[in-house]
This record gives structure tokens, sequence and C-alpha cells, in this order.
């Protein structure tokens, strides 16, 4: 996940040095996102299915660690879409 990221975000850099059209850099950029996105949901996954194993073997109800899983996901993608800003007059992308 993490080496998939990182090519993506040399792609966006390059395709910035170049110059190149404002649709390229941000299909890029999405395609950035979406690897992260996938890295946030392997990492909850991972984590959360540690817990609930935890959670079992203790005897305890394992609906919490779920509920927190769910929420994690909701949201890092409702962060990912909420926070960006549109660009000013001037910038990168016209």
């Amino acid at each position: 996940m993490v080496d998939e990221s990182h090519c993506e975000l040399r792609g966006v850099l390059q395709l910035m040095e170049e110059g190149k059209n404002c649709k390229d850099v941000v299909r890029q950029l999405l395609a950035v996102r979406n690897a992260a996105d996938k890295a946030i949901a392997q990492i909850v996954a991972e984590n959360r299915e540690r817990c609930i194993l935890e959670e079992q073997a203790s005897g305890r109800d394992t609906s919490k660690v779920v509920k927190e899983a769910i929420e994690l996901l909701v949201r890092s993608r409702s962060y990912s879409r909420n926070n960006t800003e549109p660009r000013k007059r001037g910038s990168y992308c016209c």
C-alpha cells in the first residue's frame, strides 16, 4: 500500500513539474486519495480484527469494536471528501 501511494505521489509531482493540464493532475491526485483510502481500510481492518479476537478470547461483547471500526472508516471517508478547499484564482489549477 505504501509503495502504491508513493508511486502515485511521484506521478503528481512529475505532472506538476512538467506543467501538465489541471485535469491530469487532479486525476492523479484522485489515484493518491484512492491508495490512501485502501491503506486506511487495511490498517483499520487488521487492527480491529486483532481487537475482536482479544475481546472474544476474554468473553466480552465485540459489537463495540465493530462499531468503532465502522466509525473510523466513515470518518476517514468524510474527512477526505470534506477537507478540500477550493483553490484561489492564480493557483496551479485554473
